[in-house]
């Protein structure tokens, strides 16, 4: 058996839970290549117009994965500690059947639908079982992939703390999803492009998820979306310790279009642009506001 695993959405704030869970498991697995044309042209294709980019990479992604493996996973995940995510998140296993239903597409997936703190363990136990693992085994096998995302997570934090210590350049604190971010098509291209005008980019996404969540209450108290808890308290954080924000965004992302004009009307002291990623290669436009974002930072900090 081989189970697919699309690089996409929630693999960027799961992976190594997963693909280590499958190791311990005994299951192979594989993982669909980094996004590229043809994956972003596969998923164009089969959503409609108003789907959000990331979805849309989602679907190209599973395409990809369809002929080459057993089960495609794709789980359903409607909390993270305490507060929802984005409804994307809570359809898209049923998204994905619905869009693949008549190539008889079959999935894999566990089902976090409540607040109840072990509700991710039970789920991923009772996937375990469907494929036919010992209780023991999935249990071991669990927390070993905990512990490897635990580590994993605290050793790219550490990374970034380092720099925001170390480096002598203009910090850009780099606001942006793990889907995004983590995207070679989407953050990749920003990030490159922010170093080679010689700045030094802050991934946000990379700070501490826990201790981001109870910063962002010093924000608002009403916002229900934990991934944009998790941004906003990064941000309240890390202001005094960058020269500017960048707030990446994809086409057109509801929770984001809301939550980025708070950031703005809230962390006024701080320089701030908004830069928005589609299906379209084109990066000049960004380019060039990237270069004019940084000679204001530039000015500022000859001024003082």
């Amino acid at each position: 058996m081989t189970i697919g695993i699309p690089r996409a959405l929630l693999y960027y704030k799961n992976e190594k839970f997963w693909t280590t869970f499958f190791d311990e498991i005994g299951v192979d697995y594989i993982i669909s290549p980094h996004t590229d044309r043809d994956i972003i042209t596969r998923g164009a294709n089969l959503a409609i117009d108003e789907t959000c980019l990331p979805t849309k990479l989602l679907l190209g992604h599973i395409d990809w994965l369809i002929g080459k493996c057993d089960y495609i996973f794709v789980p359903r995940i409607k909390y993270r500690f305490g507060y929802e995510t984005c409804t994307k998140f809570q359809v898209m296993t049923d998204l994905a059947y619905n869009t693949f239903r008549e190539r008889n597409i079959k999935l894999l997936f566990y089902n976090v639908h409540d607040k109840k703190v072990f509700r991710e363990r039970k789920a991923v136990y009772k996937m375990g079982k469907f494929l036919h693992i010992k209780r023991s085994q999935i249990k071991y096998a669990y927390i070993m992939a905990k512990q490897a995302q635990m580590y994993f997570e605290l050793f790219r934090r550490q990374k970034e703390e380092a720099r925001l210590a170390e480096s002598d350049k203009l910090k850009i604190l780099l606001v942006a999803h793990a889907y995004n971010v983590g995207d070679k098509y989407v953050g990749e291209p920003i990030k490159k492009a922010i170093k080679a005008l010689g700045c030094e980019p802050i991934v946000a996404e990379y700070f501490d998820e826990r201790e981001c969540i109870r910063a962002s209450h010093n924000i608002t108290t009403t916002m229900p979306w934990a991934d944009n808890r998790h941004l906003v308290g990064a941000i309240e954080l890390l202001k005094d310790s960058v020269d500017g924000i960048v707030l990446l965004t994809t086409f057109p992302c509801g929770t984001d279009s809301m939550v980025n004009e708070l950031i703005i009307r809230k962390f006024k002291d701080k320089p701030i642009i908004t830069l928005t990623v589609d299906t379209q290669d084109g990066t000049a436009g960004i380019e060039t506001r990237l270069e004019s974002f940084v000679d204001i930072l530039t000015l500022k900090q000859e001024n003082k």
